[in-house]
């Protein structure tokens, strides 16, 4: 009962933390702090769109939650140093079964929208792919000191 009471917990914790390290690079969602900023708009006309990956890292929370789930499996097996060592094993097994998950999920498909600006200068902006873009289209760029997103 006691491993079971641990068990929730650990896998409560890791999805919790894991809702945290999101970040969006789309360029329709807005963090609060870009809300209510002026930002520069810039027109340009579509050059080349890539398919992307991007990859927001890990946290380390999979590799704890894995490692913790595999020190309770581990443990519960055998008695004296045998749960000991299989708890051992069972928590570095865990560790990288869980970052290998973590790192699977924190990838998502982007763009990179090269674009021709009116002036004649190229930039590529990369995003979230939830806006296709083709070339010879024109396109918005809006920008402030850190960010820039390419729109309709």
């Amino acid at each position: 009962m006691k491993k079971m009471l641990m068990v929730s917990l650990v896998i409560g914790s890791t999805l919790m933390l894991g809702g945290c390290v999101s970040t969006y690079t789309s360029g329709n969602v807005y963090r609060p702090s870009q809300t209510q900023n002026e930002m520069t708009v810039r027109m340009a006309v579509v050059e080349q769109v890539r398919e992307v990956t991007i990859a927001q890292g890990n946290s380390g929370v999979g590799t704890l939650a894995g490692a913790a789930l595999g020190n309770i499996a581990g443990s519960s097996m055998g008695g004296g140093r045998g749960s000991t060592a299989s708890g051992i094993v069972g928590a570095v097994v865990g560790g990288i079964v869980g970052h290998n998950v973590e790192s699977q999920n924190n990838m998502r498909k982007g763009l990179e929208i090269t674009v021709r600006l009116d002036n004649g200068e190229l930039r590529a902006i990369t995003q979230d792919a939830d806006e296709m873009f083709r070339p010879g289209e024109r396109v918005r760029l809006l920008s402030d000191r850190r960010t820039t997103r390419v729109t309709h």
